[in-house]
């Protein structure tokens, strides 16, 4: 047992996360400041979990909230979620992700540098592939970026690969997801992003439930299928379970580098009929010129993450679309509720 810092814990990778860790036996403190995600997510975990949660309120470009935040619960690992994470709005906020993302990444490996922790998993994304020049995406596909904040996530990368060179002490897992999806099969945890959401699933939800009139999708042109774009959806909970795995592997300094996804790729007008279908309701819909940034289809080639860890998805898109629903209807406004 360990007691880890998750940056970010609060969110919504972060809270499914937590229930994995302490069902497994860990500890967690908690670390965010709240600017997207809410301290009822926590209250929530503590149901499902029976324990009390520590908690700290803090920003990762602090490095002095952080390194007291490790020292005050002798924290022996840190796993890294708070960054922000929507492409469209780093493009119109370049800035902000760079000073939040990557400035914050830098005062965060400062603080372990000084409190001795030399652990840390960092929540990278599958946006550092770029256009996929082939598929299913592999570890060793060239690396690029389309927009701001992909680009963030690969300057963090580099900083993680260069930290290791220069002090191989340190024990890194880089885990690059795909396209997290549903909730905790309790309905009391799940995905509620402020404002309109960015992902697809979550603001499905919110059209079937009533509090949004239309789901716009971006693009029926893409040479796919049925025109829309293809996406590598994972449950949340297989991508919770995939930090404990890679947490147990990391017992011996190394920089590992791994995909979290199923490997199967669904486009957008079908994970909407899966949807339609597991929720009993109509989903209106209507298409928009493309966004800058996306692309066509994008998923993940999981083989690696299968050898190293032994882990692989086990939930379908059904069981997403099924744990997406319930959160939802017990949640119409989400933690606001």
């Amino acid at each position: 047992m360990s007691r880890i810092l998750l940056t970010g814990g609060a969110g919504y990778i972060g809270s499914h996360t937590g229930v994995e860790l302490i069902q497994a036996g860990h500890e967690i403190v908690v670390f965010d400041n709240f600017c997207n995600s809410h301290p009822e997510s926590l209250d929530r975990m503590e149901q499902i979990t029976g324990t009390t949660i520590r908690r700290v309120r803090g920003d990762i470009r602090n490095q002095t909230q952080i390194e007291t935040a490790i020292r005050a619960h002798d924290c022996q690992a840190v796993i890294h979620f708070a960054c922000l994470k929507a492409v469209g709005e780093s493009g119109e906020r370049p800035l902000e992700y760079y000073d939040n993302n990557v400035a914050g990444t830098l005062s965060l490996l400062r603080a372990m540098r000084a409190t001795g922790v030399r652990t840390l998993l960092f929540s990278s994304s599958a946006t550092v592939y770029g256009v996929p020049q082939d598929l299913p995406l592999k570890e060793t596909h060239p690396l690029s970026a389309t927009n701001p904040y992909a680009r963030s996530k690969l300057i963090i990368e580099d900083m993680l690969r260069d930290i290791y060179r220069a002090g191989p002490e340190w024990r890194i897992g880089i885990l690059r997801y795909f396209n997290p999806a549903g909730a905790h099969a309790s309905g009391l945890i799940g995905e509620d992003p402020p404002g309109i959401p960015n992902n697809l699933m979550p603001f499905m939800a919110q059209v079937a439930v009533g509090r949004r009139n239309t789901l716009r999708v971006w693009g029926n042109d893409y040479p796919t299928p049925d025109g829309t774009g293809i996406r590598d959806y994972l449950h949340v909970v297989d991508l919770a379970i995939g930090h404990l795995s890679a947490l147990r592997h990391l017992d011996t300094p190394q920089c590992l580098t791994l995909n979290l996804g199923t490997g199967t790729g669904h486009s957008v007008l079908e994970t909407l009929h899966a949807f339609e279908k597991i929720s009993g309701t109509t989903i209106p819909h209507e298409f928009a010129p493309r966004r800058t940034g996306d692309v066509a289809s994008c998923y993940a080639d999981p083989s690696q993450a299968l050898a190293v860890l032994g882990w692989k998805a086990e939930r379908t898109l059904d069981h997403m679309c099924e744990d997406a629903w319930r959160w939802q209807e017990k949640n119409r406004n989400g933690y606001r509720s």
